[in-house]
């Protein structure tokens, strides 16, 4: 049986139905393509409302700054939408990247995420209770498409997540050829009901002593002061406070520079932003972007003005800030994102990795170049010959239709 497909990829809301293989009386899926967040019917919408338990990278806001603020001129946003009848049952956000213009350039797909991201997954409604399913349709949904993808990439799952196996497992029954690969380590602390007292007792002697010494130092100096801002009220004098610190510190410029602003509005209008910033003399020394979701402060971005690396500042707008998210925010933990910076580890106690999958297509000549790239002559060859067998037997004179 032969599906309808999207054309191309600036064909909004284009339906690709897919039909169910499992047993049972499961409603048939049906995978629609669209280009814009406000294209999105409201199902589908609602799975942002779902997501948001999970992680604040997963969120409408998250993404509706990012497709403002951090895309590339001639990517676009491509959304798969799964729905069971009239209800959402999964969404996969997505971009296609066009470097057209380049020699040997991938048609490639990827996930909505760059370095700015710290997380991503797929958006799976809690009802469906068959992830495998709508992973399914979604996999044979892109693998049919035209014209054909040559590389779908999938970056920062989390690599403990039932989701990474299954999406690699499906991609793979699709006919890609898949592997995957680290993306990079997260350090976090599960607060447990702590107090900002009690953690810092549990730190490790040296890191807890350090910063007790430095903190000290700041305090005598009397020249110091530190102001969160959590909405609207101020919050223009804290983004300019903080662009200026970003400016004097070891950071490399931002190649979005509209991103963060626009982040740090965003959060502070759902009431979400902590922004932290220390003066010293009255001038900004250190800030740093914490987001509070649904009980887990993330340490978003740090800076601090490199003539002021004497002083300690830095550390010492940390502690503030710990303390504030633990004895006021109440967490249940801090997230220190994505990195392995040394730093990360004196503050934090648990490691857990994310991961990216890379599915290639034999398919297309690019792919198959790719695939030889990525993963080695040999897998070329063994899937250039299960292709050829493939060939061979849907055109011996057994499978040829009879005539009538």
């Amino acid at each position: 049986m032969s599906f309808p497909v999207a054309k191309t990829e600036d064909e909004a809301s284009a339906a690709v139905p897919i039909h169910s293989r499992a047993q049972g009386t499961a409603e048939p899926l049906r995978v629609s393509v669209y280009s814009k967040l406000e294209d999105l019917p409201q199902p589908f919408l609602k799975l942002f409302a779902e997501a948001a338990r999970e992680s604040v990278f997963l969120t409408l806001p998250w993404f509706e700054n990012f497709i403002q603020n951090a895309m590339a001129s001639e990517d676009r946003v491509r959304i798969y939408g799964v729905s069971a009848g009239e209800a959402a049952a999964g969404m996969l956000v997505m971009r296609s990247v066009d470097r057209s213009r380049r020699f040997f350039s991938l048609r490639k797909l990827e996930a909505l995420a760059n370095y700015y991201s710290c997380f991503y997954a797929p958006h799976l409604a809690q009802s469906t209770g068959e992830p495998r399913r709508v992973l399914r349709a979604l996999a044979h949904a892109i693998r049919q498409e035209k014209p054909r993808w040559d590389a779908i990439d999938i970056k920062l799952l989390d690599a403990n997540s039932e989701i990474l196996t299954v999406l690699m497992e499906e991609l793979r029954a699709a006919g890609f050829m898949v592997q995957n690969y680290f993306c990079a380590g997260n350090w976090f602390e599960p607060v447990n009901g702590k107090s900002y007292r009690e953690y810092l007792e549990g730190l490790r002697s040296s890191v807890r002593n350090i910063a007790k010494s430095k903190n000290k130092k700041v305090e005598r100096t009397g020249r110091v002061r530190c102001e969160i801002k959590m909405g609207l009220e101020g919050l223009e004098d804290g983004i300019a406070a903080y662009q200026k610190v970003y400016s004097e510190s070891w950071k490399v410029h931002e190649p979005f520079s509209q991103f963060i602003p626009g982040l740090l509005r965003t959060f502070a209008t759902h009431g979400k932003l902590r922004l932290g910033v220390a003066y010293v003399d009255e001038e900004p020394a250190a800030a740093q972007i914490w987001i509070v979701h649904c009980g887990v402060a993330s340490i978003y971005k740090i800076a601090y003005d490199k003539k002021f690396w004497d002083l300690s500042v830095g550390t010492y707008l940390t502690t503030r800030m710990m303390e504030h998210a633990i004895d006021v925010d109440r967490v249940r933990e801090v997230d220190y994102l994505t990195g392995d910076d040394g730093y990360k580890r004196d503050w934090m106690s648990q490691r857990r990795e994310r991961w990216g999958i890379l599915a290639l297509n034999p398919r297309t000549p690019l792919g198959m170049l790719a695939i030889g790239r990525h993963i080695g002559g040999r897998a070329v060859k063994r899937m250039a010959l299960k292709l050829f067998s493939r060939v061979r037997r849907g055109t011996s004179p057994k499978n040829k239709p009879k005539a009538h």
